[in-house]
């Protein structure tokens, strides 16, 4: 009579098939038989659902190989030629499987598919000598359909690059021709944080000399497993076609004659001298009689408008646009000058003395009336 098996962990439970006297071998799990029972056939579904994912990987294996489908691949045994070895299979000893056949003490895997691979292990007595986790190379039809989008805030040895695409477990990238090559010199960059579903995002760095001619193009190469199949990727750029700032920082407004005088501060993460790493900016402002939009290069505006943000570029190789400041609402006139305090939200020119005594006159005479029956009105 058949049984089936509750398998207990510590955060959640799984319902697994098992013959008697058979019981599936899973680590760190604690088995206790029931009786056999009789479930619905979305249980089943369930079931292997758990299993399939109870192997799926979220990391790239210390020491794995990947072989292509339908075809045959030899793993070895970091054994001495005296060694009397075995085999298995996810922690399962190998006996007499399909597919597989031990030629002296390394292990041929024939017929390259889903079902034979896996973590391989080669075992003296109780002691492992070697593990190698078997994948699958994707098929050449297959393509990882995941863009890459990298940036550099500036001209520094660091930039950040956003994978973006569901179904892949694990994924990392690397610089340079060694690891389009993949040779073991490479140094692969796992995921620093994930953004959100399916999106991760990787700090990456190169040793190219931001005051040099930039002459040498980046060579980003990305490895990404899902379902047991090793997909790849590659794209080569300039560092200039990425660079991108932060936002400029608005730091004041000045009346000149008919005209407002914007200063404005490169972002904090631009390179640094700005006199090397200089930055062109672009104003968009709203007028405030009409509310039609205007924008300017230059850091001389008109005076009667009412808002205005800012955005900044390389101003040498013409780099992408950082993102708009958040809008400022402009404040000029003498009683608007007065009720300009909040800076961060306002951009407000600078109160000359005059202003500033007619400023606090003004500010005496609304306390004098506010518990006045008569409403005080500013002249």
């Amino acid at each position: 009579m058949s049984h089936f098996t509750y398998c207990f962990t510590k955060n959640h439970t799984i319902l697994i098939l098992m013959q008697v006297m058979n019981c599936f071998s899973i680590n760190a799990f604690c088995c206790h038989t029931i009786p056999q029972m009789t479930f619905p056939l979305w249980t089943f579904g369930l079931l292997m659902i758990s299993l399939t994912g109870a192997h799926e990987l979220n990391h790239f294996p210390e020491n794995f190989a990947v072989a292509k489908r339908n075809e045959n691949y030899t793993l070895t045994c970091n054994s001495k030629p005296d060694d009397i070895v075995t085999w298995k299979l996810n922690g399962d000893p190998l006996e007499d499987e399909e597919n597989v056949e031990l030629n002296g003490q390394n292990l041929t895997v024939s017929d390259i598919g889903t079902p034979n691979l896996g973590d391989y292990s080669c075992w003296r007595g109780e002691e492992m000598l070697s593990s190698t986790y078997l994948l699958l190379k994707a098929d050449e039809e297959d393509t990882i359909d995941s863009p890459i989008n990298c940036r550099a805030k500036s001209y520094d040895c660091n930039f950040n690059c956003t994978w973006t695409g569901n179904g892949y477990t694990a994924v990392r990238l690397g610089l340079g021709h060694n690891c389009s090559k993949s040779s073991e010199s490479c140094q692969w960059i796992s995921s620093s944080r994930r953004l959100a579903e399916g999106e991760l995002q990787f700090e990456m760095s190169h040793n190219l000399s931001p005051y040099a001619e930039e002459s040498t193009m980046l060579e980003l190469t990305a490895e990404a497993i899902r379902e047991q199949s090793v997909f790849r990727t590659s794209k080569r750029f300039y560092l200039r076609d990425i660079v991108e700032p932060d936002s400029p920082q608005i730091v004041k407004c000045e009346l000149v004659n008919e005209d407002v005088n914007v200063t404005i501060a490169p972002p904090s993460t631009w390179s640094a001298p700005y006199s090397f790493f200089s930055l062109e900016h672009q104003i968009e402002y709203v007028l405030r009689d009409d509310g039609q939009t205007g924008h300017s290069s230059s850091t001389l505006i008109p005076k009667k408008i009412s808002k205005l943000r800012v955005r900044s570029r390389d101003s040498l190789v013409l780099s992408n646009w950082s993102q708009w400041t958040p809008w400022k609402n402009v404040k000029t006139g003498k009683h608007r000058l007065c009720r300009c305090k909040k800076t961060e939200k306002y951009c407000c020119p600078e109160l000359s003395p005059e202003v500033f005594n007619d400023c606090k006159e003004e500010k005496r005479k609304r306390k004098k009336h506010a518990n006045s029956s008569v409403k005080y009105y500013p002249q």
